[in-house]
């Protein structure tokens, strides 16, 4: 009974607080990777490495505009994260049996669901994040200027209509229920098996190497659902006429004319994000739940619920 005691509503924040505290350190290779995969390319050209990219950035735009889109990424975080991790580890709890966790394809399927309802509460701020990120490689008369997650919802809102809060969704939704049943699961799992071989014990370490190992399954996974969701929120009309048809097309025009592992366009920011994001994000998480186990309900040795 002790191990399902942590009220709702902490889960919610605490799950919330964990990604947020993660974005602060993460924040820079978000913008790397979404300036990476907004980058078309032309034939024959080098292909940039992450590197380049913020060598580029810093000498170009300054070091600060790494930082660029953290009060969209700290808003993402605070809608999707929480969404998605309160409902995770609600459904965890309610699908352990006499302490015993569910089975994997299990922990995928309440991967997906957790991952599904926190996406479609996320893309305004996901569409927004995308926006202010990507926003430097435009020429500077295309900018749209954002000067902050609020002025972004607001222009978009005004400008373009309620409904383009939400472009992308299907692919942003599609994403986080592959990303999430392959992180939680792959994280659980992971965990499982390092508890399960008995070099390593319960603790920071062992939540490190899950993560770690977490974040490489879910970035191989995830990054063509990724790329899709990238270009179509970032996407503007010419003519009326918008860029792409939709996921299917972005992916289909990839493929043609960048070859098919530019799918995987970005993918050590990508990793270099997902794997620390992934590490803080779970981290925060479990000691939060433990400490919140120990000195408000009194439990000594809690396990952190994932």
């Amino acid at each position: 009974m002790g191990e399902a005691s942590i009220p709702k509503p902490i889960k919610f924040l605490f799950g919330g607080t964990a990604g947020m505290a993660a974005t602060c350190f993460v924040q820079p290779l978000d913008l790397v990777k979404t300036r990476m995969q907004v980058n078309k390319g032309v034939e024959g050209a080098v292909k940039p490495s992450t590197m380049s990219v913020i060598s580029g950035i810093i000498k170009n735009e300054g070091i600060s505009t790494l930082y660029t889109g953290l009060s969209a990424g700290l808003l993402r975080q605070a809608t999707y994260t929480t969404t998605r991790l309160g409902i995770y580890t609600w459904l965890f709890e309610n699908f352990s049996t006499e302490g015993k966790p569910p089975g994997f394809f299990m922990k995928a399927a309440l991967g997906m669901t957790a991952g599904g309802a926190g996406a479609f509460v996320g893309t305004p701020a996901e569409v927004a994040l995308i926006r202010m990120t990507s926003d430097g490689s435009l020429p500077i008369e295309k900018r749209r200027n954002y000067s902050s997650v609020f002025n972004a919802l607001a222009r978009i809102y005004k400008e373009e209509g309620l409904t383009t809060l939400w472009r992308g969704a299907t692919p942003t939704i599609a994403r986080a229920m592959v990303v999430n049943a392959a992180q939680l699961a792959s994280y659980s799992q992971a965990k499982q098996a390092i508890l399960g071989s008995g070099y390593i014990q319960d603790g920071i370490f062992c939540h490190f190497v899950a993560s770690m190992i977490s974040g490489l399954v879910t970035t191989i996974a995830s990054m063509p659902v990724d790329i899709a969701k990238t270009r179509l929120q970032s996407m503007k009309y010419v003519d009326g006429v918008p860029e792409y048809k939709g996921a299917g097309d972005v992916l289909g025009k990839v493929i043609k004319k960048e070859g098919f592992f530019a799918l995987w366009k970005g993918f050590t920011p990508y990793y270099f994000r997902l794997g620390p994001h992934t590490v803080l994000t779970f981290i925060f998480l479990e000691q939060a739940n433990i400490a919140y186990k120990l000195h408000v309900l009194g439990i000594e040795g809690g396990s952190g619920g994932l």
